[in-house]
């Protein structure tokens, strides 16, 4: 199978040759048909993430179609269309997994960081941590779905019972999460990066009540709001906008150091919270409501040899919503 390859972080992905993986006892053997780029994929090429198992095929937005599977997997059938997530695996019986917060699990292996993901033709994944698609998706408008919206999904379960939420960051979680945030009802400011006129006529063909540059003033208080970039320097700037009892939501798995700041702009029961990974819940819950919504994600698509290619759009902010590799 073709596969793109990061052999030593910080160098660019190589298109090799290689065998095609069997499925052990609880995986699934699945032909790729799409992946989604992600921030976190830009976070293990370029070292941010320390530990990836290399040489390691990246990518965690995966959809495909099943075509073997182990000797314990129920559930799944061949030639079933399924979506491999962030999270690959936890211990199973720690305190975390016992209490369904496998997110947590110290022992947690992740897809495209330990587990080889799906910038490849071929790759097999543990069934239990897999999804069905919905039929009403195409593979390619459902792989952003598997992280950005997923995760996305998780941090905006912490501002669900807002009335105005902010969003710090405008590309692919945010641009599915505004429309399950206008579904019910709620407004939205979005705050791009600083000048970004495309992104902020985005986030307002969206539905955004506003757009801004992420260190402008809101026409009003945010209830709550959910930082999607990874920059330390938005969480104070985050805090003054949010009202005596906000809460301000870090939803990246890594972000720049964080300034110090005032007790003042945290003082009045505001909260900081940070969100880590996701669950199975959160699949078993978000991709039916997108379904239901419907949630549409803009998708700019590259094939998988371009693969450096869409993750330099990505670095550089080139494409609203989100890429996505088509195998």
């Amino acid at each position: 199978m073709r596969a793109m390859v990061l052999e030593k972080q910080c160098r660019p992905l190589e298109l090799q040759q290689l065998p095609v993986p069997e499925a052990g006892d609880h995986q699934l053997l699945i032909k790729v048909s799409a992946c989604g780029i992600c921030r976190t994929d830009l976070h293990v090429v370029d070292a941010d993430l320390k530990e990836p198992r290399l040489p390691l095929i990246p990518g965690h937005q995966i959809v495909g179609v099943v075509v073997a599977k182990g000797n314990h997997v129920a559930g799944f059938n061949i030639g079933e269309r399924v979506g491999v997530p962030w999270l690959g695996g936890s211990c199973g019986h720690c305190w975390y997994c016992q209490h369904d917060k496998e997110n947590l699990c110290d022992q947690a292996r992740y897809t495209g960081y330990q587990i080889n993901g799906g910038f490849a033709e071929y790759t097999v994944a543990d069934a239990a941590y897999c999804f069905a698609i919905p039929d009403s998706y195409d593979d390619v408008q459902a792989a952003p779905l598997l992280c950005a919206g997923l995760i996305g999904y998780r941090s905006y379960r912490l501002v669900a019972d807002c009335d105005t939420i902010g969003f710090y960051g405008f590309g692919a979680a945010a641009h599915i999460l505004i429309q399950v945030a206008r579904h019910f009802g709620q407004k939205v400011f979005a705050f791009t990066r600083e000048g970004d006129t495309e992104a902020q006529q985005f986030a307002r063909a969206l539905g955004a009540n506003w757009a801004g540059g992420s260190f402008d003033k809101a026409p009003a208080e945010l209830d709550g709001a959910i930082i999607f970039a990874p920059a330390g320097e938005l969480v104070p700037q985050a805090l003054r906008s949010v009202r005596k009892g906000g809460m301000v939501v870090c939803a990246g798995i890594h972000m720049s150091n964080i300034p110090s700041f005032p007790y003042e702009i945290l003082w009045g029961e505001r909260q900081i919270c940070s969100v880590a990974n996701l669950t199975r819940r959160d699949g078993e819950e978000f991709l039916p409501l997108a379904a239901r919504i419907p949630v549409k994600t803009e998708v700019t698509t590259y094939p998988l040899e371009k693969a450096n290619e869409a993750l330099n759009d990505l670095r550089a902010g080139r494409f609203s919503g989100a890429g996505v590799l088509v195998i």
